[in-house]
Protein backbone atom coordinates (compact mmCIF):
# COMPACT_ATOMS: atom_id res chain seq x y z
CA UNK A 1 0.00 0.00 0.00
CA UNK A 2 1.11 3.71 -0.77
CA UNK A 3 -0.52 7.23 -0.34
CA UNK A 4 -0.57 9.69 -2.92
CA UNK A 5 -2.97 12.58 -3.85
CA UNK A 6 -5.61 12.07 -6.38
CA UNK A 7 -7.90 14.92 -7.89
CA UNK A 8 -11.75 14.33 -6.82
CA UNK A 9 -14.08 16.09 -8.68
CA UNK A 10 -16.94 13.98 -7.22
CA UNK A 11 -17.56 12.72 -3.52
CA UNK A 12 -20.69 11.62 -4.44
CA UNK A 13 -21.91 8.59 -2.60
CA UNK A 14 -21.21 5.57 -4.28
CA UNK A 15 -20.24 7.90 -7.70
CA UNK A 16 -16.74 9.67 -6.76
CA UNK A 17 -15.12 10.93 -9.73
CA UNK A 18 -11.34 10.96 -9.10
CA UNK A 19 -8.24 11.11 -11.31
CA UNK A 20 -5.42 8.70 -10.15
CA UNK A 21 -2.12 10.40 -10.88
CA UNK A 22 -0.53 9.02 -14.45
CA UNK A 23 -3.45 8.37 -16.00
CA UNK A 24 -5.12 11.30 -18.31
CA UNK A 25 -8.89 10.90 -17.89
CA UNK A 26 -11.25 10.41 -14.39
CA UNK A 27 -12.53 7.13 -13.30
CA UNK A 28 -15.07 6.36 -10.62
CA UNK A 29 -14.86 4.76 -7.53
CA UNK A 30 -17.40 1.82 -6.92
CA UNK A 31 -17.32 0.73 -3.73
CA UNK A 32 -16.57 -2.60 -3.02
CA UNK A 33 -20.61 -3.68 -1.27
CA UNK A 34 -21.72 -2.08 -4.25
CA UNK A 35 -19.72 -3.80 -6.85
CA UNK A 36 -20.98 -6.79 -5.14
CA UNK A 37 -24.31 -5.98 -5.75
CA UNK A 38 -23.79 -5.12 -9.80
CA UNK A 39 -22.46 -8.82 -9.51
CA UNK A 40 -25.16 -10.52 -8.15
CA UNK A 41 -27.40 -8.80 -10.38
CA UNK A 42 -25.72 -8.94 -13.99
CA UNK A 43 -25.53 -13.32 -12.65
CA UNK A 44 -29.47 -12.52 -12.07
CA UNK A 45 -29.38 -11.28 -15.77
CA UNK A 46 -27.38 -13.71 -17.07
CA UNK A 47 -29.21 -16.55 -16.18
CA UNK A 48 -32.60 -14.83 -16.55
CA UNK A 49 -31.80 -14.67 -20.12
CA UNK A 50 -29.47 -17.78 -21.22
CA UNK A 51 -31.90 -19.09 -24.16
CA UNK A 52 -34.12 -16.76 -24.19
CA UNK A 53 -32.03 -13.91 -26.36
CA UNK A 54 -30.01 -13.68 -29.51
CA UNK A 55 -26.79 -15.76 -28.65
CA UNK A 56 -24.86 -12.54 -29.48
CA UNK A 57 -26.64 -10.68 -26.87
CA UNK A 58 -25.93 -12.89 -24.56
CA UNK A 59 -22.13 -13.41 -25.03
CA UNK A 60 -22.08 -9.59 -24.50
CA UNK A 61 -24.07 -9.69 -20.88
CA UNK A 62 -22.09 -12.47 -20.25
CA UNK A 63 -18.45 -10.51 -21.46
CA UNK A 64 -19.89 -7.53 -19.00
CA UNK A 65 -20.77 -10.23 -16.27
CA UNK A 66 -17.40 -11.67 -16.66
CA UNK A 67 -15.65 -8.42 -16.55
CA UNK A 68 -17.55 -7.13 -13.15
CA UNK A 69 -16.39 -10.62 -11.65
CA UNK A 70 -12.81 -9.89 -12.05
CA UNK A 71 -12.93 -6.51 -10.79
CA UNK A 72 -14.49 -8.07 -7.46
CA UNK A 73 -12.12 -10.79 -7.36
CA UNK A 74 -8.94 -8.33 -7.72
CA UNK A 75 -11.34 -6.40 -5.07
CA UNK A 76 -11.10 -9.48 -2.43
CA UNK A 77 -7.66 -10.37 -2.79
CA UNK A 78 -6.39 -6.79 -2.36
CA UNK A 79 -8.59 -6.83 0.58
CA UNK A 80 -7.16 -10.17 1.97
CA UNK A 81 -3.59 -9.15 1.43
CA UNK A 82 -4.03 -6.27 3.90
CA UNK A 83 -6.30 -8.31 6.36
CA UNK A 84 -9.03 -6.13 5.84
CA UNK A 85 -12.35 -7.65 6.00
CA UNK A 86 -15.35 -7.67 3.04
CA UNK A 87 -17.81 -5.36 3.30
CA UNK A 88 -20.12 -7.54 2.30
CA UNK A 89 -21.33 -11.52 2.38
CA UNK A 90 -20.41 -14.24 -0.09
Amino acid sequence: MYKTEVEVYSDATNAAVMRHPGRHFPGVLVQGDTLSNMCRSIDDACAAARGRIDADAYLDLNELRNHLRELLGHYKIVLQEHNIRLPFTE
